[in-house]
């Protein structure tokens, strides 16, 4: 049985009424997290936060083995940004890199280490957000 909370990230049946559900901001989410996973990221999750944030439509979280990944994957983010017209607004990191947020207005991706990702909790943040499945095999 599928949680009532998330969201499949399959293109809409035409007719259905989930036009809402396409768009830039969310091909750009799963984007991001599919790159999360190709470079070993863990627990990796993207919550619908339309109507309950006011900053952006989309958070991506996940969790880095180390500094350098979170880093390195937080880079390839701005470049798969740019590529796709999703300019970086800003990126903002602790000062062990722990932490990094990177803010594409419509999409906000959170990088952590695992323990600085528990500390904070990001996911229990948005839990009553819906959650968007995405699937790390599927043709963008």
């Amino acid at each position: 049985m599928s949680d009532p909370n998330s969201i499949s990230a399959q293109a809409p049946e035409p007719g259905s009424g989930a036009a809402a559900l396409t768009g830039e901001g969310l091909s750009f989410a799963i984007e991001a997290a599919r790159l999360a996973v190709d470079r070993h990221c863990t627990d990796v999750r993207i919550f619908d936060v339309r109507g309950r944030s006011q900053v952006c439509d989309y958070v991506v979280v996940a969790s880095g083995t180390s500094d350098r990944q979170v880093r390195s994957v937080a880079g390839e983010l701005e470049d798969v940004g740019q590529a796709r017209k999703m300019h970086r607004l800003r990126t903002n990191a602790d000062p062990a890199s722990t932490w990094v947020v990177v803010d594409f207005v419509d999409v906000v991706v959170h990088l952590f280490e695992p323990s600085r990702r528990a500390y904070y909790d990001i996911d229990e943040l948005w839990s009553n957000a819906p959650e968007v499945e995405f699937d790390r095999d599927a043709a963008s």
